[in-house]
Parts: structure tokens; sequence; C-alpha cells
């Protein structure tokens, strides 16, 4: 009887493919049932499930995965007597919950709309309204930089805790609400994740477990970062999958909300994104920019890529390959490099507003 349903299950899996992949050729059909309809629903309540929680149940989970993998590859694979069709069954059922589970509770919202046809704006934009959103973005990063720190060569150290950033978040997000209205956090599920130091060698500020949906923040990053990284990770579970409109719900959040180090968090953010564009179109004109900047925002900038530096290892490339191909495989086809659209989308939607 188990056989048969392991078998069932492992001639479900390329039914679901199949299924998934026509009905991403319907976006709106997945805009208005299931980004604005069911998943509004599971979402809420994997987060008034595990959001009380005060440590990561999806760590943990991750986890007790990874022991019972070892354990099957011990008990099923590493021996001298291989029963292959056995395996095969285990490993096709086994793939085929996770991958209903993982497209049911999230994964869906791959294939809504574009975040620029939500928002009623363009998705290109020229070399001229870049360098001007740019200096837009600048003149905001240097005068909050002011507020903050009259020496302007020393960066802005956020005086938060972890904590105390994710508390934030909620009225950050409920701020944004006003603005657009899809966008409200309630219940929270924002936590410091277990396994911060593995994820820092991997290279990652933080994730979504797509099961629990628990934003997970990479506990040793620099507090200069954790109010774009946290809301980066609720947008997630607000339904925004993909990591370019992720990073502008970041933006648009940090920069709305009414607290000046979100606020400086956001448009270093943002601008960010802006310069490593420009500098790929014109980098003479990039770097002119750059100029402009008080030298305590590029240290900012500087220690960033020095803590990143810090724990550089062989292994970091492999991770970072493994999540390009599996955002390649989910409707992203740039992968981790992803500039253009975001920055399209900073470009075209403030371009009218700074």
């Amino acid at each position: 009887m188990q056989s048969k349903t392991k078998l069932y299950l492992t001639l479900l899996l390329p039914v679901q493919i199949i299924l998934i992949q026509i009905l991403s050729l319907f976006p709106e059909v997945i805009e208005r049932f299931y980004s604005n309809g069911l998943f509004v629903y599971i979402s809420k309540a994997l987060r008034y499930v595990f959001g009380w929680l005060p440590f990561s149940f999806g760590d943990i989970l991750y986890c007790v995965l990874i022991i019972m993998l070892i354990r099957f590859l011990f008990k099923k694979v590493f021996k001298k007597r291989l029963f292959w069709k056995e395996v095969v069954l285990d490993i096709g059922a086994t793939l085929s919950v996770v991958y209903a589970c993982f497209h049911i509770l999230w994964g869906m919202n791959y294939y809504r709309l574009p975040l620029h046809e939500i928002l009623h704006i363009d998705d290109v934009y020229t070399e001229e309204e870049l360098i001007t959103v740019s200096e837009k973005f600048i003149l905001r990063a240097n005068s909050l930089h002011l507020q903050l720190e009259s020496n302007d060569s020393l960066p802005i150290h956020i005086p938060y805790s972890k904590e105390e950033i994710f508390q934030k978040t909620v009225p950050a997000y409920d701020q944004l609400h006003q603005i657009f209205p899809v966008l409200q956090y309630h219940p929270k599920s924002i936590k410091t994740s277990i396994l911060s130091l593995p994820l820092t060698y991997m290279g990652f500020s933080g994730y979504l477990n797509p099961i629990t949906n628990e934003a997970q923040v990479n506990g040793l990053i620099l507090n200069y970062k954790a109010p774009t990284t946290s809301c980066h990770e609720e947008a997630h579970q607000l339904g925004f999958a993909k990591e370019n409109e992720a990073n502008f719900i970041a933006a648009l959040t940090t920069m709305n909300y009414d607290d000046i180090y979100f606020n400086y968090s956001g448009a270093t953010f943002a601008l960010k994104f802006c310069l490593n564009d420009l500098y790929l179109r014109n980098e003479e004109k990039a770097i002119c920019l750059i100029e402009k900047l008080r030298p305590g925002i590029r240290r900012n900038y500087i220690e960033v890529n020095e803590f990143w530096e810090s724990y550089e290892n062989p292994l970091e490339p492999i991770f970072k390959s493994t999540y390009d191909s599996y955002l390649k495989a989910n409707n992203q086809p740039d992968g981790m490099e992803t500039y253009s659209y975001v920055v399209a989308l900073l470009v075209n939607y403030y371009k009218t507003r700074l």
C-alpha cells in the first residue's frame, strides 16, 4: 500500500510541473485568485501559527530535513545492495510533496503580474532618467547623512538592535499601506535566523521559508543593512516572490517610514542599485556622481563590502550559483543579476516623486 502511494505521488510530479507551466501563462488569473486571494489567507494563517515563536521553526525544520536526508543516504543509497526502484520512489514521492507544498503555500507568486503593471508605471528608462533620479537620491542621501552626522567622513551606525528593527518594520509597512494598499503587514513573523553563520558563509543576508512563511534575517549582518533586508524578506512574505520586486518594496518601505535611520538605509540602498546600473552604462558619469556623495556614505558601502569579504570562502560561489539557477527556474531569467528591472521600478516611480 505504501509503495503504491509513493508511485502515485511520483507520477503526480510531472503532472504538477505541466500544470504549473500552463498556469504561468495566465498571470492575471494568478494575481486575482492566488496572490490577492488564496495566498492572503495562507500567508496570514502561517504567520499567526509561527510568528509568535521566539525562534525560527523553519530553521529547525531545515535542520531536521538535512538530518533525514543524511539518514536516507546512509540507509538506502550508500549500500552494497541498492534497491533502485525503492530509492527512486522515495525521492520521487518526496519531491512531489515538496513541489506541491512550495507552490500552494507561496511559490505561485513567481507567476503573478509584474510589479510595474500593478503600479501602472513603465519598465523601461533612459540613461538621462537614470542620471536624474540618481542625482535626486544623492541629494536625499547626503541630506540624511548630514542630519545624522555632522562629520561628513563618518559612516552611519544604526543604534537599534535587530529586534527593535523588526518591530519598526510593522508601522513602516502600515505607513506604506496608505500608498500601496496591498502591502499591509500583520501579523509579524520575522526572526533572526539560528543559521546566521552558515548563511553568512553562503553570502546571504536573509531568506524566506516558503513552507512556514517565516522571514529570516541573518543576525550577523551590519545594522545599517538590517532595515532594508527585513523589509525585503517581509515583501516576500506578502507575496512578492521576485528578488528585484522585493528590493524595490524594501526601498519604498524604508524611505517612506517616519524614521531617519530607516530613511538613510533605504535611500542609500536604492542609490547603490542606480549607481551600479549607471556604471555599466557610463562608467565616467557614474564615477562623477559617486564623487558627489559625502565620504561617510561611501564608508558605509565599504563597510558592507568588507563584511562580506571577511567571510569569503571557496563554497560561496557554489551556493550563489545554485541560488541563481533556482531564480532562473522560477520565472526570473536574469537570476541574481536583476539590477535593470529594480532600477526601472526605482527610476519610473521616483522620477516624479523625489
